[in-house]
């Protein structure tokens, strides 16, 4: 008797340990996964351009905008799996209008050709979301001889951006999101290293280690949104927002060993947002009513957060411009 009342008792605390595990688990994502957009705003008659709409937040933002109504682009370097992409939200939402179309941010030809593209066969652009991006890449430098995380990240949407917003003037008002990170809050750039190859060098800064490129990079979208919203007329505004941590393929190409993997992986799976989790501050920022005249500003969960002084430093941002303008060929 003594024997099955110990094991009875034994079960009893396994499941109640498991049970106040699971829930503080639970709780703890909740925390973790932050706000969610709750507006109700409708998109017909909008179109809509996604970089990077093929996996991830952009997919997950794809997804929600064509909810809304909107004609949604889904500008992808990977038609294939754009394709795959846009036949299951038009599973998920019938009558959806999603469209693909090639983008590769690594090239400026492609850039300039998908500009064109759009400038000519589309009669208006309401929103454009600057969502693609890379992460300590296995190629080093792009097509044009960049940096690939400072090319692709930063600019490649330079130049889309800039290509598109006579487009975007017309379709007034509208409005231009760019994807960032909290990365980019610690770092610094480095006027000299925007065609050095990045060997995926760490540096300390505020007690963290952060990815010196990848930082630079995102740095940089938060410098092009304070210069970019002081260029602007009244109707188009632009914003940044920091999505958290998110599981997503962005960091398929990084070299992690096989052993931090197999720590990475089960934590990601329990504490990382999900992509419609990470996609609600951009679904936020692209259609919340409260922002209709609000530019140049940061969101995190949905809501307006400070941006340090080194992502809103004037002569930097002017300084960056600059240079981009010259290194895309868009000042000749």
């Amino acid at each position: 008797m003594d024997a099955i009342t110990k094991l009875c008792t034994a079960r009893n605390v396994t499941v109640a340990v498991a049970a106040v595990l699971g829930t503080s688990i639970w709780l703890f994502r909740r925390y973790l996964v932050g706000r969610r957009c709750t507006n109700t705003v409708r998109l017909h008659g909008k179109t809509v351009i996604v970089t990077g709409a093929n996996s991830g937040i952009g997919k997950a933002t794809a997804l929600e905008l064509a909810r809304r109504g909107a004609r949604v682009i889904m500008a992808c370097r990977d038609l294939e799996s754009a394709e795959k992409a846009a036949s299951e939200i038009r599973y998920k939402v019938p009558k959806a209008e999603v469209v693909c179309r090639f983008l590769d941010l690594n090239s400026l030809i492609s850039v300039r050709k998908f500009a064109e593209d759009v400038m000519r066969e589309e009669k208006r652009l309401d929103i454009l979301v600057n969502n693609a991006g890379v992460y300590q890449p296995a190629n080093k430098k792009t097509v044009d001889g960049f940096e690939t995380q400072f090319g692709v990240n930063h600019l490649g949407h330079f130049l889309l951006t800039n290509m598109l917003l006579d487009l975007l003037k017309a379709s007034a008002p509208s409005r231009i999101v760019v994807v960032s990170s909290r990365l980019g809050f610690r770092a610094n750039l480095d006027f000299d290293a925007f065609d050095k190859e990045d060997t995926d060098k760490k540096s300390m800064r505020g007690g963290h280690v952060m990815p010196v490129g990848y930082g630079r990079s995102k740095l940089a979208n938060f410098l092009f949104t304070h210069e970019l919203s002081k260029r602007l007329p009244q109707g188009v505004t632009v914003n940044a927002l920091c999505p958290g941590m998110v599981w997503t393929g962005l960091g398929r190409t990084s070299k992690m060993s096989w052993k931090m993997k197999l720590l990475f992986w089960p934590l990601g799976f329990l504490f990382l947002k999900r992509p419609m989790e990470g996609a609600q501050t951009v679904i936020y920022c692209a259609t919340e009513p409260k922002l209709s005249n609000v530019s140049g500003k940061c969101f995190t969960d949905c809501h307006q957060t400070d941006m340090p002084a080194n992502c809103t430093d004037d002569e930097t941002a002017k300084r960056l411009w600059n240079v981009s303008e010259i290194l895309t060929g868009l000042s000749f």
